[in-house]
């Protein structure tokens, strides 16, 4: 198989999903060796969970499968250019590769602008549209001293 025959996997399930009211129209798929190993829709709506994007989805589903919280070898196919969220979520699973069809700015023509949070990352704490302010460092600091003195961690 092909990009082209992974994507239309992906764009099949982005088209499932909005019939069958699960979510916006967001569709991905994860590979590895020519396999699909992970599928995802957006399920926003479904589930009553806002991070439940295809990507998110999908990425829980290969990593269920593979026994692994990385994509080692894996190559993501997203029917849309990811939202930061999502672009995090790959990043911290680590494919190999990652294929888009459509882009943010086709999913902001039909409702889903994500150019807000573009935005706010490139602002100050104190500038952000939610309220931020910062509560017990030095209380928290421990747990950061304990995952840096433990010897048998798992780094990731």
């Amino acid at each position: 198989m092909e990009d082209q025959d992974f994507m239309s996997v992906a764009i099949a399930l982005a088209k499932a999903g909005v019939e069958q009211g699960l979510g916006g129209p967001f569709g991905a798929v994860v590979v590895k060796d020519g396999v699909i190993i992970g599928r995802g829709q957006n399920r926003v709506l479904a589930d009553a969970d806002p991070t439940a994007h295809a990507e998110v989805v999908a990425i829980r589903d290969a990593c269920a499968h593979l026994g692994s919280f990385q994509l080692d070898g894996c190559t993501l196919y997203t029917s849309c250019e990811p939202c930061p969220m999502c672009l995090g979520a790959i990043y911290w699973a680590r494919p190999a590769r990652m294929v888009y069809a459509c882009t943010r700015h086709d999913a902001s023509a039909v409702g889903f602008d994500d150019g807000m949070i573009y935005e706010e990352l490139n602002r100050p704490m104190e500038e952000r549209r939610i309220p931020t302010q910062q509560c017990m460092r030095n209380e928290s600091l421990k747990a950061m001293e304990l995952w840096a003195r433990k010897t048998d961690k798992t780094e990731y």
